[in-house]
């Protein structure tokens, strides 16, 4: 579930980034891309550490 909700923040994170940097359709897709990638990476990360603690 962290991982899904990094992915989505992440995306949307990198996608605004881009517009406001003012990106074309393939900048923002790009940019939407590694965050979502990012993202999951942290959420992973954070799932595994939660899971280590418990």
């Amino acid at each position: 579930m962290i991982v899904i909700l990094g992915c989505i923040l992440g995306a949307v994170y990198g996608g605004h980034t881009a517009r406001k940097q003012g990106g074309n359709r393939l900048d923002i897709a790009q940019y939407a891309a590694v965050g979502g990638i990012i993202g999951g990476l942290l959420g992973l990360f954070a799932t595994i550490g939660i899971e280590r603690v418990l």
